[in-house]
Parts: C-alpha cells; sequence; structure tokens
C-alpha cells in the first residue's frame, strides 16, 4: 500500500517513511505541495504536513480533494482549534498534532482506511488496507454449577490494577529527593525547592530537570532527552525541547542549566548560589 508523505523536514520525513516502512507500507516522499499534486498516482493514503514552502497545506489538501478522495491526513505543530477546523473543511480526513508518536500514527492510518474501504470515487482504485481488524474479547463462558468433591484451590492472583499501583507507588516513596545546592527536586511529591522556595513547574518541565539533576554536570544529549522526557516514537522537531529548556531557566536562573551546542544540556550549580 503506497503512502504519500508530504514533509519538507528530513529529519521528520525520514522517521515517517521508516515507521510506515516497519508496517508493511511503501512511502514516498516529497517536500513540497506541487510535487506532492504530481504525485497522487496510485496512492492510497496522503500524510500531508500543513507548514510546506511553497503552497499552503490547506491549500494543498484542498486542490487533492478536489482530484481525489484519497484519504489525508493532515500534521501540523499549530494545534489551535482554527487550524484543525480550516483541514478538515478543505477535506482532511483527520489531523494529527505535533509531536506524536509512532503508535498513534499508525492507529490512525488504520482507522482512516477502514473508513475509506468504501470509497468508489477513489482515483487510484487501490483495495481497502488487508491488515485484520482485532476481534473483540469474546464474552466469558456461563458459570458451571459446582461439582460435588473437594473445593477447586484458588486461581493464581495476576499482579495488576490495584497491586501494581500500589508497588509503583512504593517504588516512588523509595526515592530520595535530588539535591544539586540549594535545588531540590522531590519525586515523591513531584515538587520543586530553589533555597527552600517552590518553585511552580509543569509536569514536562519536571521531568526534564529530573533528567538533568540526577546527574549534575553530565552533558545529556538532545535525543536522549527527548526519548525519555517525551517519547523514543516521538516525532517532529526538538524545538520543543528549546522552549521547555528556557522556561526552567526562566524560573531558575539562566545560570543552572547549561548549553552544550551541537550536543545537549547540562545543569550546572552557579556559583552565586552557593555563597
Amino acid at each position: 500500500m503506497n503512502v504519500l508523505i508530504v514533509e519538507d523536514d528530513d529529519g521528520v520525513a525520514e522517521a515517517l517513511e521508516q515507521a510506515l516502512g516497519v508496517q508493511g507500507y511503501h512511502p514516498r516522499r516529497v517536500g513540497t505541495g506541487v510535487e506532492a499534486l504530481r504525485e497522487l498516482a496510485d496512492v492510497s493514503l496522503v500524510l500531508l504536513d500543513l507548514g510546506l514552502p511553497d503552497l499552503d497545506g490547506h491549500e494543498v489538501c484542498r486542490r487533492i480533494r478536489e482530484r481525489s478522495c484519497v484519504p489525508v491526513i493532515t500534521l501540523s505543530g499549530r494545534t489551535d482549534e482554527l487550524n484543525r477546523v480550516m483541514a478538515l473543511h478543505m477535506g482532511a480526513d483527520d489531523f494529527i498534532a505535533k509531536p506524536f508518536s509512532r503508535y498513534e500514527l499508525v492507529a490512525r492510518i488504520q482507522a482512516v482506511l477502514r473508513r475509506a474501504g468504501g470509497c468508489l470515487q477513489h482515483a487510484t482504485g487501490a483495495a481497502p488496507d488487508p491488515r485484520p481488524v482485532p476481534a473483540p474479547f469474546p464474552a466469558a463462558p456461563a458459570a458451571e454449577p459446582p461439582a460435588s468433591g473437594p473445593p477447586a484451590p484458588p486461581a493464581p492472583r495476576v499482579s495488576g490494577g490495584r497491586e501494581a499501583a500500589q508497588e509503583t507507588g512504593a517504588r516512588r516513596t523509595a526515592q530520595p529527593p535530588h539535591l544539586a545546592g540549594p535545588l531540590r527536586l522531590d519525586p515523591r511529591t513531584r515538587k520543586v525547592f530553589l533555597h527552600t522556595e517552590e518553585i511552580c513547574i509543569t509536569r514536562r518541565e519536571f521531568d526534564l530537570l529530573a533528567m538533568l539533576i540526577a546527574e549534575p554536570g553530565t552533558v545529556m544529549e538532545r535525543q536522549e532527552i527527548m526519548a525519555t522526557v517525551w517519547d523514543e516514537n516521538w516525532f517532529g522537531s526538538t524545538r520543543t525541547l528549546d522552549v521547555h529548556v528556557g522556561s526552567l531557566r526562566s524560573k531558575l536562573g539562566n545560570e543552572w542549566i547549561e548549553t552544550v551546542r551541537g550536543v545537549g544540556y547540562r545543569l550546572t550549580v552557579p556559583a552565586a548560589a552557593l555563597a
């Protein structure tokens, strides 16, 4: 099944091609809207980034829909309501906000292809996705009347639900606070203090700071941070990391997080903080 990727960012496009190839799709990539409009033949689905260098992505989507009912999934880092609604009005079948995981991408592709399977106007005449839809869980059998004789031994317990939550809570409770000079991060309460004053940070900022403070002075590579704090199957620009680092610096002070150009970031304790 051929999937046309319309994406001008080489890093994102390569990641998409790899993820789709693993799932058995045949990806084909172009970097502009004009190229996309020329490459619609034999395409079963289009992944369309809305931020293209030549044409507005919404306009590309409209022109695709004029020519074919091939399913179109739009991708964008602009997640405001107007952008999403505009894409759907222009003919998109779905909208995925960046960053997103490989699992979400594949699930949405399969859902869109299921809905589009009966389209008679599809210019490519592509067959519907042959992957089977997972069958629902079978209904539990009716309970049988108890048989005479000694009672059966109790069924083995599976660790899960409340037990798993209790185990997770116990591990979290056992984690001691992380200290770096006057900076203290408590994994149990998910609170951060600087000179005994609590610093209000977001969930993602907390996870990022927790990774840095675990090894003060150690350089953490950008890709390692993205895979740990965000998702190892994350798609999109690493610019979001810079934004979160900038937010942390505004709350802690610029000297706490040092940029190692071309590599990543590390946590350092400023000399002034120790005075």
